[in-house]
C-alpha cells in the first residue's frame, strides 16, 4: 500500500509531456503537443496532450487522462503499479513491505506474470555471473561473441542452467507460483512431470515498451538438430509477438534524437549495433513483420532502414512485409551487407566509425533496390521481367501518396526500360482493385452491422404496453443525436452511398413493431421525427425548442441540457465504457432493447394476471400459456441485447 503522501508527490512530478514521450513522438503545436494514438492505428496525428491542463486527449479514439491514467491504460497495470512506474522514472522512494507468499497470489494475473518474468530475468543474470556452469559456458560465450561486461548488464543478459527443473525449483521455493510459472512459458508442466523450458541456454530478456520484462529468448550452445537454436517464450497475456519489437525500450529515445529507425533480424544484431555506437535499432526476431510492430516503430519516426545480410532468399521474403511499411506511408530504406555478414558480424570487423560510414553509405530506397535485385535475377528472361514488372507495381501501388508514387514510376520506368504510361496503367489498375476489394469488405460489414444491431420483434398479441421512462431515454437520444450517422452503406450497382441516421434506426425499430410511446409530449416528438424522416427534412434542436407546443419546448430544453452527449455509460461490475457519442451504435440498440424488454416484462405480468381470470376456461388457459413462453423467449433475447446499464 503507498501512502498518500508519496501518491501525491508522484502526481504532482509526473509531467504529462515526458510521461507520453517515453511511448510517443510528440511535435509541438502551440500550447500543445500532438502525435499519433498509441490507443488504436491512424495515420493522421489526432492525440493532444496538453502540458498547461496536465492532461492527453484522442479526437480518434475517445482515450483521455493524466499521466497515471496513461500508463495504465497503455502497459495495461493497475493503479498502484502505474504510480511505481511513475516514481521509478522520477526517482521518487516507495517503501513497500516485503511481499509474502499470498500477497504474491493476491495479486492480479497480469501483474502477478510480470513480477514470475522480472524474477526470473534476475535468476538468469545472477546465474550468468556467479553460477560455476553460468560463468563456465554462457558468460564466456557472450565474451566470445565480443559482448563487453556494461553490454551485458545493459540487456539484462542471463543463463539457464542445463538441470533440467533448476530454475522451477528455485522459484517454487522462493514462493512463486507454478500456475504464472506455466503461463509465462518459463516453466513446461507435461504429465505431472514439470521442467524449465529454457534449460542449457543463454538468456535475452524481451522487453516492453515501459521496461517491463515480458518474456525471453533463450540460445542452445550445445548442437543439437532436435532442438531449434533459438527458443522463445509462448504467447500469453503479457507477450504477444506481433505487437513487440526486441530492444524498442532501450532505442525509443534514440530513435526520436536521429528521427530513423534502424530494422534488424535477431537479437545479438541489436546488441552488436548498440555497443557499434548505433542505438535506434529494434529487431523483429525473426517473425514475420505485422501492421503493429510497423506501428510502434511510426510513434517514434517515420524513416526505417531494413539492415539485410547477404541471403537474397531472406530479402525477397521479407518484400510483403516492407510494402506493409510503404502504405504506412513510412520512408523505406535498405542496406545490404557483404555476403555471409550480418549486422552483429560485420559491426566486429571494423571500427565503429568505418561501421556507422558504412551504413550511410550503402543505404538505398527501397524501390530502387527492388527494383535492381529483381532486374539481375531476371536478367535477360521476358517472363521474369514481365513478373518483375508486375513485383514492382505491386510495391509501388500500396504507397497512399499520389506524387511519392508518381516519382518512383518516372525512376522505374528508367531503370527497367518500360513506358510510364504502362506503369501508371498497372499502378491504377491495382489501385482501384485493392479499393474495389475496400468497398466490399466496408459494404458486407456495414450489412452484417446493420442485421446484427436489429433487435428481437415484439410479437402482434402484445397491445396497450407502455414504459414511459424508457420513452424518454429513446426521445433524449433522437433530440441530441437524431441526425447523427449510424451506418453508411455503399449501394455496389449505382456507387451510391445510403445513410441510416439515429432517427431512421429509432423510428423504424418501434413502427415495425407497432409499438407507440403513451407519454403524448413524447408521442409528439415522435411523430414530428417521422414525418420529417418521411419528407426529407432533418430536424436539428431549434424545431422542438421553439416548438408550438408549450410542454414540448419545455422538455426538449430539460432534455438538452442534461449534457447526455457527454455522460458516461457503466456495465455491471461498474466498468467505465466510453462517452454517449462514442458509443452510438451500442447505446442507440441497447436502448431500444431496453424499451422492448420493459414492455415484455409488462406483458408478461399482464398475461399472469389474465391466467388467473382465466378461471377453469382450458382453450383460453392454452391460448395464454402459449403466449407466456413466447414473450419469456423474448425476455432472454432482449436481456442478453441489453445487459445491466445506467445512463448518468
Amino acid at each position: 500500500m503507498i501512502n498518500q503522501e508519496t501518491v501525491n508527490k508522484i502526481i504532482e512530478t509526473a509531467q504529462i509531456v515526458e510521461v507520453v514521450q517515453d511511448f510517443v513522438n510528440l511535435k509541438r503545436r502551440g500550447v500543445n503537443y500532438i502525435g499519433l494514438c498509441p490507443f488504436h492505428n491512424e495515420k493522421t496525428p489526432s492525440f493532444i496532450v496538453s502540458p498547461a491542463k496536465g492532461i492527453y486527449k484522442c479526437f480518434g479514439c475517445g482515450q483521455a487522462g493524466n499521466p497515471v491514467s496513461f500508463i495504465m491504460e497503455h502497459e495495461q497495470v493497475s493503479y498502484p503499479e502505474a504510480l511505481k512506474y511513475l516514481a521509478r522514472k522520477y526517482g521518487i522512494t516507495v517503501v513497500e513491505t516485503q511481499q509474502t507468499e499470498e500477497q504474491i497470489e493476491q495479486k492480479n494475473e497480469r501483474d502477478s506474470m510480470l513480477i514470475v518474468t522480472d524474477y526470473a530475468r534476475k535468476y538468469f543474470s545472477n546465474t550468468l555471473h556467479n553460477h560455476q556452469e553460468g560463468k563456465a559456458i554462457g558468460l564466456s560465450y557472450f565474451k566470445e561473441r565480443g559482448f563487453t561486461k556494461e553490454t551485458i548488464e545493459k540487456f539484462q543478459l542471463g543463463y539457464a542452467l542445463e538441470q533440467r527443473d533448476a530454475f522451477t525449483q528455485e522459484a517454487l521455493k522462493k514462493g512463486y507460483k507454478l500456475k504464472y510459472l506455466i503461463e509465462t512459458g518459463l516453466t513446461i508442466d507435461k504429465n505431472n512431470y514439470r521442467f524449465d523450458r529454457f534449460a542449457g541456454r543463454v538468456m535475452f530478456p524481451i522487453h516492453s515498451l515501459a521496461g517491463n520484462t515480458i518474456a525471453f529468448g533463450g540460445r542452445i550452445l550445445k548442437k543439437n538438430e532436435k532442438t531449434a537454436k533459438y527458443l522463445n517464450s509462448p504467447e500469453s497475456d503479457i507477450y504477444h509477438k506481433s505487437n513487440v519489437l526486441y530492444g524498442i525500450y532501450f532505442a525509443k529515445k534514440s530513435i526520436v534524437k536521429h528521427d530513423k529507425c534502424y530494422m534488424v533480424e535477431g537479437y545479438t544484431d541489436v546488441i552488436s549495433m548498440h555497443q557499434a555506437g548505433i542505438e535506434n535499432v529494434v529487431a523483429s526476431s525473426g517473425t514475420s513483420l505485422t501492421e503493429n510492430q510497423i506501428s510502434l516503430v511510426k510513434r517514434f519516426t517515420n524513416n526505417l532502414t531494413i539492415l539485410y545480410d547477404g541471403d537474397a532468399a531472406g530479402i525477397k521474403a521479407s518484400f510483403r512485409g516492407i510494402d506493409m511499411i510503404l502504405e504506412q506511408e513510412m520512408n523505406v530504406k535498405v542496406v545490404l551487407f557483404p555476403e555471409g555478414e550480418d549486422p552483429d558480424s560485420f559491426s566486429h570487423k571494423l571500427s565503429k566509425t568505418e561501421f556507422k560510414d558504412y551504413i550511410e553509405s550503402n543505404e538505398q530506397d527501397f524501390i530502387k533496390f527492388k527494383t535492381s535485385l529483381l532486374l539481375e535475377d531476371a536478367k535477360g528472361d521476358p517472363i521474369k521481367r514481365s513478373h518483375l514488372v508486375s513485383e514492382i507495381v505491386s510495391s509501388i501501388a500500396v504507397i497512399p501518396d499520389a506524387i511519392t508514387r508518381g516519382i518512383y514510376i518516372k525512376e522505374c520506368s528508367s531503370l527497367l526500360n518500360v513506358p510510364e504510361d504502362a506503369l501508371y496503367s498497372e499502378t491504377n489498375k491495382r489501385i482501384f482493385k485493392k479499393r474495389e476489394a475496400e468497398r466490399k469488405s466496408r459494404f458486407n460489414k456495414a450489412q452484417q452491422e446493420i442485421k446484427q444491431s436489429q433487435t428481437t420483434a415484439i410479437p402482434g398479441f402484445v397491445e396497450e404496453v407502455f414504459a414511459e421512462i424508457n420513452e424518454q431515454e429513446l426521445i433524449s437520444l433522437l433530440l441530441n443525436f437524431g441526425n447523427y450517422e449510424l451506418y453508411s452503406i455503399q449501394d455496389e450497382a449505382t456507387f451510391t452511398s445510403q445513410t441510416i441516421t439515429v432517427a431512421d434506426y429509432i423510428t423504424t425499430e418501434i413502427l415495425n413493431d407497432d409499438l407507440e410511446f403513451k407519454n403524448l409530449v413524447y408521442k409528439q416528438i415522435f411523430e414530428d421525427y417521422i414525418n420529417a424522416l418521411r419528407n426529407g427534412e432533418p430536424l436539428d434542436e431549434k424545431h422542438f425548442i421553439n416548438h408550438q407546443d408549450v410542454n414540448i419546448q419545455k422538455i426538449a430544453a430539460s432534455l438538452l441540457s442534461q449534457n447526455y452527449k457527454t455522460s458516461a455509460i457503466w456495465e455491471k461490475g461498474g466498468k467505465k465504457l466510453e462517452t454517449t457519442e462514442s458509443k452510438l451504435k451500442e447505446v442507440v440498440q441497447k436502448a431500444v432493447s431496453a424499451y422492448k424488454l420493459k414492455i415484455v416484462q409488462k406483458a408478461i405480468k399482464d398475461n399472469q394476471e389474465k391466467t388467473k381470470e382465466a378461471g377453469n376456461d382450458m382453450e383460453k388457459i392454452k391460448v395464454l400459456f402459449e403466449q407466456k413462453e413466447i414473450l419469456l423467449e423474448l425476455k432472454k433475447d432482449l436481456s442478453e441485447q441489453t445487459g445491466h446499464r445506467i445512463i448518468f
